[in-house]
């Protein structure tokens, strides 16, 4: 699809400033006009309304890009990736599930952008705690400007976020020198081995986004639930406890303790549950 369409593009001359205003051209579809398009797409393979759906959503595209802007890439690639990710799901789209092409198209925008920073960050592993993880991740939006932390500065966060005065210096450094890594070491055999781009989030909603946060919702946990629902009890508690909290779930370790078994089979039930979710969620696209 993405080769037969001609969509703005960011060119080496242009800003992205530039850009933003340009794709403001394009109107935003109302909830008629989108499901007419989208069923013309999905029925006909008609590209123009394709092409429709697609320019009317590139400032969400935009929007969702400017929360990974400190990540240390260019806001342009962001943004092209991001394109990428609306293209695919503007293909997979079916409006008859009542769900709004903004909310559905979050998700691939996102992933696709999380998949170009874990491709292009060179660094090396950092931050094998959660108090540390938490660190890294919320360093730069604790931080007052761009200049270099204060010592009342420094003390306020590795208080808010219960870590060593040396561990925020330390941590702003890896920042500054880009050396933090996106990718879990596969080298690594410990349990506490993780992958930090499981921790991205772009926490800040514009109107457009805030309006269609309750169908987002319902579009990303209906399929889950369901999928949650087909496992046993204990597969579900695994799944839950390591992925669905907010405060960054719980270790194998942790778990296994909790069942009196061996951290390797909870991994093992961990393994088998979330392929077999996968497959259901897959199924009922």
């Amino acid at each position: 699809m993405s080769n037969a369409l001609t969509l703005p593009a960011i060119s080496a001359v242009d800003s992205v400033e530039h850009y933003a205003r340009a794709i403001k051209a394009y109107p935003i579809l109302s909830a008629e006009d989108e499901y007419a398009l989208a069923v013309k797409f999905k029925k006909e393979n008609d590209l123009e309304a394709a092409r429709k759906l697609i320019v009317s959503h590139l400032r969400l595209v935009a929007s969702i890009a400017r929360g990974y802007i400190g990540y240390g890439l260019p806001q342009a690639d962001l943004i092209q990736e991001g394109n990428i990710g609306l293209m695919k799901a503007v293909k997979r789209f079916d409006p008859e599930r009542g769900v709004r092409l903004v909310s559905f198209a979050m998700h691939w925008i996102k992933a696709e952008i999380h998949e170009y920073i874990v491709r292009n960050w060179r660094m090396v592993k950092i931050a094998t705690t959660k108090a540390q993880r938490k660190l890294f991740f919320n360093l730069r939006s604790m931080k007052s400007g761009i200049n270099s932390l204060q010592t009342a500065e420094v003390a306020h966060i590795a208080k808010e976020l219960n870590v060593k005065p040396e561990e925020v210096l330390e941590m702003e450094a890896r920042l500054n020198g880009h050396e933090i890594s996106l990718e879990a070491n596969i080298d690594d055999d410990s349990e506490e081995n993780y992958s930090p781009i499981a921790y991205l989030q772009d926490e800040s909603l514009e109107p457009l986004e805030a309006l269609q946060a309750k169908q987002m919702e319902m579009a990303e946990t209906t399929g889950l639930a369901n999928a949650l629902q087909s496992l046993d009890e204990r597969s579900r508690r695994v799944v839950e406890a390591r992925w669905l909290q907010e405060s960054g779930g719980q270790t194998l370790h942790e778990l296994a303790d909790e069942f009196g078994v061996s951290a390797e089979r909870i991994r093992q039930i961990e393994v088998k549950a979330m392929q077999k979710m996968k497959t259901l969620m897959l199924e009922s696209r």
